[in-house]
């Protein structure tokens, strides 16, 4: 049988312990892992694989010895509970295998999970488990994580307060990382908030989401932004200091002004422009963007980008200039506009 959507997420979480098997495929390995990660967890518990519950059979071993699957199959364990038999990167060249096996389960057998890379409709693997009376086969996609998902992700990692705003910049990353860069991320949100019991909030997320940008020329393009033409100059310096290349400089300020360019432009205004965002921008950076962008409005952000397209040309061009220089009176210029 075949299983999509939040059918196949609930049965990853709650797999039934009297299926013949599941087949678990798809072209993201990271996602499949996850997926297979979880549903073993669920069935063998977490001592499953200490107690010799878990056979492990790399594709590449099952094709020098096709009984393997059979024998981890109907083994008898020592120790009392579910068992699964785990086929890893198998492929339609093993489906006669694989077939032989499902076909000699019987109740109380070890449940067989294999995975698999990306297969096609016509796959012999897929007929195999989606045509089967006990068996399931799920195919793994690089759609953004639904709501329910990143909802038992959360649960699992103990968070159980969130503030509305704080699960829609929850909802816009899950949707940017990776799962597996996402997961982490729970868990490093979780043990920021490990003892406090306050709800989550987006300060929280913005201190543990991954950073795009390094914090110095974030700040740097905040005083710019923000017309604090007095902070400029020591930060300039102190970039300088790091090594900072000036077109790195420029590129990151052109970025910048265009993230408040398109905010400032949208029909919905700033708040609605700064969630559209992609990579998204959280918690107090997002509400300090929205208001640079309402105070510079759809013009002036024309002219200020305007500005930065000329200086990031001349830093590229022949000019003997000194680049940082040109950079920095450039920014100047920038955060003398913002006070008008």
């Amino acid at each position: 049988m075949k299983l999509t959507g939040v059918a196949a997420t609930r049965y990853f979480a709650r797999p039934e312990p009297g299926r013949t098997g599941l087949l678990i495929f798809g072209a993201d390995a990271m996602r499949v892992a996850l997926r297979r990660q979880e549903v073993i967890a669920a069935l063998i518990g977490p001592d499953g694989e200490a107690e010799m519950r878990l056979t492990r059979i790399p594709a590449a071993d099952l094709r020098k010895d096709g009984a393997a699957l059979l024998d981890a199959v109907k083994a008898v364990g020592f120790f009392p509970g579910p068992r699964v038999a785990f086929v890893e990167d198998a492929t339609d060249t093993l489906a006669p295998t694989i077939k032989a096996a499902l076909a000699d389960w019987r109740d109380g057998d070890a449940q067989i999970i294999v995975t698999a890379g990306s297969l096609t409709a016509k796959s012999a693997l897929r007929k195999l488990f989606e045509d089967h009376k006990n068996a399931y086969g799920i195919g793994i996609y690089d759609d953004p994580p639904s709501r329910e998902e990143i909802e038992e992700t959360l649960r699992k990692a103990g968070l159980a307060r969130i503030g509305p705003e704080a699960m829609t910049d929850l909802l816009a990353l899950a949707k940017d990382l990776d799962p597996g860069d996402f997961r982490q991320t729970v868990e490093k949100i979780a043990l920021y908030k490990y003892g406090d019991a306050e709800p989550l909030t987006p300060a929280d997320v913005a201190a543990c989401a991954p950073a795009t940008v390094e914090a110095e020329v974030d700040d740097v393009l905040h005083i710019v932004a923000e017309g604090r033409t007095a902070e400029l100059g020591p930060m300039m310096r102190r970039l300088e200091g790091q090594g900072v290349n000036p077109v790195t400089l420029a590129i990151s300020a052109l970025r910048h002004f265009r993230a408040l360019h398109a905010a400032a432009a949208d029909p919905g205004g700033p708040g609605a422009g700064m969630a559209r965002m992609r990579p998204p921008i959280f918690g107090p950076r997002r509400d300090r963007m929205q208001r640079q962008a309402q105070a510079w409005g759809m013009f002036r952000l024309e002219d200020a980008i305007r500005a930065l397209i000329e200086t990031d040309l001349t830093l590229r061009s022949s000019s003997r200039a000194p680049a940082m220089a040109v950079m920095e009176r450039a920014l100047i210029r920038l955060a003398m506009m913002a006070r008008r």
